[in-house]
């Protein structure tokens, strides 16, 4: 369950530019410089200010009787979604809190509830512009509709599960419809394993480096879940990055013959370090997650799971000895241990690793994902049913780098 740049459609405006252009504006007064180029390309004034979808749809928070359906528009709307399960669609959803609908926002979060487990459902999703939103005038513009896409609920009784995990992929957003192009079997959900991103700047990365991509590749068929690594904690924008996703960094839950644990690692060097100018406090954070994860791994849940997996981003083990994986491996190994864990998979490192089990260290083998450059890159993919759980793990050329089977203790 769940990050420098210049932002490439920015690189790609620029270098579209001729040096003469450029310069020439340049060197103009700001006013003068705003005419001219409004003058010289008004079709370009024209399509900056037209009203448009920032990404596709994308899925989160998949269980068997709903799932939320997110997006953004560039404009204040106000915005819905129609879904049924054929074409014809029927059903309407929008968002209330406190008897207010949400309106004039630009990111959007729509729970479909009361739905079908197992079940197909088609849906397509609106905005509406709001031009003028005054306390007793409210005026819309122009409507927005998005192609029709379909998604599948989870069984209420499953009896396998599969996923992908993808990891350290750092600002590169062409890794995203790559690696998952190479599954070789269909897959439940894309697990984001943390640093996805360099640090957060700002929106416009989030939508360009993560929710753009992954909607084409992937995410408005089939939900993605987040979790963050120590780069997403860096950055002015990384307070914000939470909104864009429907669901906590840690979590736990029960999917068919597997419990999943996610946590959330923090940074990996001590809190009073220099570069965090005293604002943060992951030490603390970790201990709060450990006191959880007790009762995690004393839960029905945790117990009865044929398979019982942990997703965290920094590994305990084989990622050095700095302070944020040794504070891991002090509040949650022997945690680990004691539940007996069946298989642990994380990234940070960026070298890619199939550990098996250690005698005295772990009990159970830890998967750490590659790193972002070509070459190093990996997808695992796990699938797991009543009996068997197998994971390989794919190098960005497709080939096998290596592969785990379990089988089930309980």
């Amino acid at each position: 369950m769940q990050n420098d740049k210049p932002l490439l459609p920015r690189r790609k405006f620029l270098g579209n530019l001729t040096k003469a252009g450029l310069f020439g504006a340049a060197t103009l007064a700001p006013g003068a410089r705003a005419a001219a180029t409004a003058v010289s390309d008004p079709e370009a004034a024209s399509a900056a200010d037209a009203h448009t979808f920032l990404c596709q749809p994308y899925l989160q928070h998949p269980m068997p009787d709903g799932m939320t359906v997110m997006w953004l528009s560039n404009k204040p709307t106000y915005s819905w979604v129609e879904y049924g399960e054929s074409e014809a669609l029927g059903t309407t959803a929008h968002h209330a809190s406190g008897g207010i609908v949400d309106s004039y926002n630009t990111l959007h979060r729509i729970r479909l509830s009361h739905l079908k487990p197992g079940t197909t459902y088609h849906y397509r999703v609106h905005s509406k512009e709001i031009v003028e939103f005054r306390p007793y005038k409210l005026t819309y513009g122009d409507t927005l509709v998005s192609d029709i896409h379909t998604f599948t609920t989870p069984a209420l009784k499953p009896t396998e599960v599969s996923w992908l995990v993808i990891n350290d992929i750092h600002d590169r957003p062409e890794s995203i419809p790559h690696l998952t192009s190479l599954a070789k079997q269909p897959y439940d959900f894309v697990f984001f394993n943390g640093d996805v991103f360099d640090y957060q700047e700002d929106e416009k990365q989030i939508i360009d480096h993560l929710l753009a991509p992954a909607g084409k590749a992937f995410a408005s068929k089939t939900p993605f879940i987040f979790t963050r690594g120590n780069h997403e904690t860096r950055g002015k924008y990384r307070r914000e990055l939470a909104n864009y996703f429907d669901g906590s960094y840690i979590f736990d839950r029960v999917w068919g013959p597997v419990h999943f644990t996610v946590l959330d690692t923090g940074e990996d060097k001590p809190d009073d370090h220099p570069v965090y100018a005293g604002i943060v406090n992951f030490d603390e954070y970790r201990r709060f997650q450990a006191e959880n994860l007790k009762k995690i791994v004393a839960s029905p849940g945790f117990k009865k799971a044929k398979f019982r997996v942990v997703m965290m981003h920094i590994p305990h083990y084989y990622s050095g000895d700095w302070h944020g994986p040794t504070h891991c491996r002090e509040m949650f190994a022997d945690i680990f241990e004691k539940a007996g864990v069946d298989l642990f998979i994380a990234g940070h490192t960026h070298k890619m690793g199939i550990h098996q089990p250690v005698k005295g260290q772990h009990s159970y083998p830890i998967v750490i994902g590659g790193g972002p450059k070509d070459g190093n890159r990996t997808l695992i993919q796990v699938k797991a049913t009543d009996k068997d759980l197998r994971l390989v793990m794919l190098k960005d050329d497709g080939s096998e780098f290596g592969k785990v089977d379990l089988k089930s203790k309980r």
